[in-house]
């Protein structure tokens, strides 16, 4: 199949992520991308929140909270208060992504120097049958918050946490902006 039928028959493929569309604020990133004749993504998301049960296996329902937008103090504690997940819960703020196939190895190349030059300092070219790349940049926290339905931190840490976690979301869609500019 032809680089130009695959990227046919990938754009017309239904949305099959668990929210159904594309994250806001990576939305235009990837319409720009998708408009060039050298590039079609795959997946994506544009960073988020989340609340999930820490499995050691891949489960279909590991999200307890998700969001991919900031969040306050008091929808976190929220959260947290409604889940009656009696396992380990982690928090998780995750850092955009991308995977994006390239019409050749000399594209790829030149979206992850882009990607690079925006900040997405952990992209690079995968290897398989396309020419894939995978951009991802670095702002992250996970660690364990709950537990039995037990909050193992208290008040004063989830406000850190929720400031931190709402600036690095920030940082990544600055970078998205960054990369979009940059196609």
């Amino acid at each position: 199949m032809s680089f130009e039928e695959s990227k046919k028959k990938q754009l017309s493929k239904s949305d099959k992520s668990s929210i159904g569309s594309w994250d806001v604020e990576i939305k235009d990133l990837c319409e720009k991308i998708n408009k060039s004749k050298k590039y079609y993504t795959t997946s994506s998301c544009g960073g988020r929140i989340v609340l999930i049960k820490a499995l050691d296996e891949k489960a279909e329902d590991v999200f307890l909270f998700r969001t991919h937008k900031k969040i306050s103090f008091d929808e976190l504690k929220k959260a947290l208060q409604n889940i009656k997940y009696k396992g380990l819960v982690e928090f998780q703020q995750t850092t955009c992504i991308l995977h994006v196939a390239c019409e050749n190895l000399k594209d790829a190349q030149e979206i992850v120097n882009k990607a690079k030059l925006a900040g997405w300092k952990r992209s690079g070219i995968m290897g398989g049958k396309r020419n894939m790349v995978e951009l991802h940049s670095t702002e992250s926290i996970s660690f364990p918050i709950m537990e039995n339905m037990k909050i193992l931190v208290g008040d004063d840490f989830l406000k850190l946490i929720v400031r931190e976690a709402n600036k690095k979301l920030e940082r990544t869609w600055e970078k998205i902006d960054r990369l979009e500019k940059m196609i």
